[in-house]
């Protein structure tokens, strides 16, 4: 494959295009109808381009010792960026990886593979019908990071989603979701009431701009079934090169407010995001 060509595929949720960095010799950007959805780095699977994506990164760091190998199932796929950082910072990891678009699998997979012995598994399934087949207690970590086009279906909002997760996570694990929404965030206020039905113990990571109103933009939200690390995450986030706040306790329950938990009969997609909210170039 010529490294500076662009290559353009129809896939099943649009057309894909994976762009070439001119500044990171072996470097891609992945979008899928013009919505970047992965950034990859085949020399430097460590590094990480966009802001929501290091977020997560801050929980993965944070979830065990520095190195520890972890059990992760990541519903959603993309480029597969945050599974290849768990295999570069956390060699021996077992990883699952569910993407329901297997024509962005196989483009994903022709001309951004993953390296051998990565220790990643991906399935081309739902996310939500895989989940509830998954077995009990058997993941460290469960990120959620799936967008029908730029938005969060509506099936892995809920309250009965939400409890599939945690009945597939160790006592001591973690669930991070990427979220996007933006004033006066209904979407993302419903989405802490839901997961605070389940989860005793919540934290957001989130720009402060964004959490003000200013933009529609991403925020990570974070639920344990323990006592969450807000400490250390604050610091990870507070010193990025797109610094963050974490969001935990009181205050996070002053921005949950009223908002009421949601069920699947009446759950619905995270908000269209303005034109313009995620563009590039």
């Amino acid at each position: 494959m010529n490294e500076h060509i662009p290559v353009l595929r129809e896939v099943d949720q649009g057309t894909a295009r994976l762009m070439p960095d001119v500044d990171r010799e072996r470097a891609w950007l992945l979008t899928v109808d013009g919505a970047p959805q992965s950034y990859v780095d085949l020399d430097d699977p460590a590094y990480l381009e966009f802001e929501y994506a290091r977020r997560l990164a801050h929980v993965v760091d944070g979830a065990a010792d520095e190195g520890e190998p972890l059990d992760v199932l990541h519903l959603g796929g993309g480029a597969l960026s945050l599974p290849r950082y768990v295999a570069a910072t956390r060699p021996g990891s077992r990883q699952d990886v569910v993407e329901a678009d297997l024509g962005l699998l196989a483009l994903v997979a022709e001309h951004l593979p993953l390296p051998e012995g990565s220790g990643v598994t991906v399935h081309g399934a739902d996310a939500r019908r895989w989940l509830e087949e998954a077995p009990d207690a058997s993941a460290d970590l469960v990120v959620g990071d799936v967008f029908g086009g730029s938005r969060v279906p509506a099936h892995l909002t809920s309250v009965e989603y939400a409890r599939e997760v945690r009945r597939v996570l160790r006592p001591e694990g973690l669930y991070a979701a990427n979220l996007a929404d933006g004033t006066p965030f209904a979407f993302l206020r419903s989405q802490l009431a839901t997961f605070a039905t389940v989860f005793p113990e919540l934290a957001l990571v989130a720009e402060p701009a964004m959490l003000r109103g200013r933009r529609f933009g991403n925020a990570v939200l974070v639920a344990s079934g323990r006592e969450i690390d807000t400490a250390h995450l604050a610091r990870r986030a507070a010193a990025d090169a797109f610094p963050a706040r974490v969001e935990h306790g009181q205050t996070l329950a002053r921005f949950t407010g009223a908002a009421e938990p949601v069920l699947d009969a009446g759950a619905v997609p995270s908000p269209v995001p303005p034109d313009g909210a995620f563009g590039i170039g």
